[in-house]
């Protein structure tokens, strides 16, 4: 028996899983959660991204105690054709063009989803949940992260 019928006999259930390719030796799945990781860095790499997460205050305290950290402000779904659909909540930095920074959102994750699990992206919606202005002491703190990760 292998091990997901071990699983399935045991009553466990087996993570979400998008993708599911089988090879001479075995299969490999990719987790819902794996993909979701994989969107929110590449959406923090968009220049003009605050954070990634957002929402009601509701929303966001169900998610906060509902999910990990990786797939907070991400849905991942499959599509009847079987490509990913994508929802990803943002707030993005105040003075930047809103619709501009969605756009790359899109590319970005598109490209690196590609990337990663050689698997076609069908949609990916980017919500705008609202905006935040940096702070000086966010500023510093991220120039003193920077320094302290140099390797000179």
């Amino acid at each position: 028996m292998n091990a997901r019928k071990k699983a399935e006999a045991a009553g466990d259930q087996e993570f979400p899983t998008i993708t599911e390719e089988s090879t001479m030796l075995g299969d490999i799945k990719i987790n819902h959660s794996v993909v979701a990781s994989i969107v929110r860095i590449a959406t923090m790499e968009v220049d003009g991204v605050f954070s990634v997460g957002g929402g009601g205050v509701v929303e966001g305290i169900a998610e906060f105690l509902s999910k990990k950290e990786s797939e907070r402000g991400v849905r991942v779904a499959e599509g009847d054709a079987g490509a990913y659909e994508i929802e990803v909540r943002v707030i993005l930095r105040f003075g930047v063009d809103l619709a501009k920074v969605g756009i790359r959102i899109q590319e970005t994750v598109r490209d690196r989803v590609i990337e990663m699990t050689s698997k076609p992206v069908e949609r990916i919606d980017v919500v705008i949940d609202g905006i935040k202005m940096e702070t000086s002491s966010q500023t510093l703190a991220k120039e003193s992260e920077w320094e302290t990760m140099s390797t000179d």
